[in-house]
């Protein structure tokens, strides 16, 4: 089984609060949610349409389990994807899809086809990339990224860069953590300047060195 994570970003690399301008996420102070609405053409929302239908899978943080259980997850809004997937079809398929949550804290997950990892989890996932077919997405879940991305077990990373600037908020990455090499592997542009990249990871960059770095004199 692939493990693709899929990741909006501003050009800062922000992801905290995309998708909600009033109740998402305020953790520290944070108020320019809301970034990513209206953000991406007619071909990105097909895209992330088509990205959504292409799992066999999902794999989520404890913090974007409960955003997406709350709004995907409603039974409204799950009874409207049953009926009719085609109009509906991320909620159609993340409500039909078998979903992992990696959590110690939320013990009772309420969504349907949520299975709880909470003992040994790169056991856990290592046994679901050898056994299962298919692709695991992992959306949001900016911490849990991270680690997976620690213990060398994303296969492919795609980040949808939205072009705005925050100067606040939660990045993708920290300012400290693990160095690694990545290989583009698709690029694409929206008309509305959404650049949609995917990475596989490439073990540890190469760094020049003293003798390399210095210019020639001779």
């Amino acid at each position: 089984m692939k493990l693709t994570t899929v990741t909006q970003v501003t050009v800062d690399g922000v992801m905290q609060g995309n998708g909600g301008a009033t109740d998402e996420d305020h953790r520290n102070g944070f108020e320019r949610g809301g970034w990513a609405l209206g953000a991406g053409d007619d071909e990105t929302m097909l895209f992330i349409n088509e990205t959504y239908q292409r799992a066999d899978a999902f794999l989520f943080g404890r913090r974007t389990y409960e955003l997406f259980a709350g709004f995907w997850g409603a039974e409204e809004r799950a009874r409207e994807a049953a009926e009719d997937p085609g109009a509906h079809q991320i909620a159609a398929a993340l409500n039909a899809r078998p979903k992992y949550l990696a959590s110690r804290t939320l013990t009772d997950p309420r969504w349907a086809r949520t299975t709880l990892l909470t003992a040994d989890l790169a056991a856990a996932i290592r046994e679901l990339k050898a056994t299962q077919a298919g692709e695991l997405q992992v959306h949001g879940s900016g911490s849990l990224v991270r680690w997976l991305l620690a213990h060398d077990l994303v296969d492919e990373m795609q980040l949808l860069i939205v072009p705005v600037v925050l100067g606040q908020g939660t990045r993708l990455f920290p300012d400290t953590g693990p160095d690694i090499a990545l290989d583009l592997v698709g690029s694409r542009t929206d008309s509305k300047g959404v650049t949609i990249q995917a990475y596989r990871p490439a073990g540890r960059p190469h760094y020049a060195t003293a003798t390399s770095d210095t210019p020639d004199r001779s």
